[in-house]
C-alpha cells in the first residue's frame, strides 16, 4: 500500500475514534453520578479535548491523502476517506439522539450544537472521497490521453 493508504487508513481510525468518544460521553451525560470522588465535570473542555484528539488529525490526514492522491485519483483512498465521513455521520446521529435525555443543566450551546455541525461537516468528507474514487485520466508525454 501507498502512503496516501495508509494516511486514509488513520484518518478512518481517527473519524471513528471520535466518533466513539463523543457517543460516549453523550452517553455518560445521560446519568452523571454525583458523588464526592467523581467531582465536577465540564462537558465544554471534554468536547475541546476530544476535537483535537480525533477529528483535527483526522481532517488533516484525510485533506494530505486528498492531496497526494488527486492527480490520478485512488478508489481505495476515495472509499476509505468517504468511510470516515459515514462514521463521523453515524456518530453524531447516536449523539443527536442522545440530546433529549440530557438534563437542561448539563446542555451548553456547545453540546447541543456541536452534533449537528459535524453532521454538516461530515458532507464535505464524503464528496472528498467521491472525487477520489472516480479516476482522472492524465496527460502523456506526447500530449495524447492515456488509457
Amino acid at each position: 500500500m501507498r502512503t496516501e493508504d495508509w494516511l486514509a487508513a488513520c484518518s478512518v481510525g481517527l473519524f471513528a475514534l471520535f466518533s466513539g468518544m463523543m457517543s460516549s460521553m453523550y452517553g455518560f451525560m445521560t446519568d452523571i453520578p454525583e458523588d464526592e470522588y467523581f467531582g465536577a465535570f465540564d462537558a465544554d473542555s471534554k468536547l475541546l479535548q476530544f476535537m483535537s484528539i480525533g477529528v483535527a488529525p483526522a481532517g488533516i490526514l484525510a485533506a494530505i491523502s486528498f492531496l497526494m492522491s488527486r492527480q490520478a485519483g485512488s478508489l481505495r483512498v476515495g472509499v476509505m476517506i468517504s468511510a470516515g465521513g459515514a462514521a463521523m455521520l453515524a456518530g453524531m446521529a447516536a449523539c443527536s439522539s442522545y440530546l433529549p435525555m440530557i438534563p437542561e443543566e448539563r446542555l451548553t450551546p456547545a453540546v447541543s450544537l456541536l452534533p449537528a455541525l459535524f453532521m454538516l461537516l461530515s458532507i464535505p468528507v464524503f464528496a472528498v472521497g467521491g472525487i477520489l474514487a472516480y479516476p482522472r485520466r492524465g496527460r502523456g508525454a506526447s500530449g495524447s490521453r492515456l488509457a
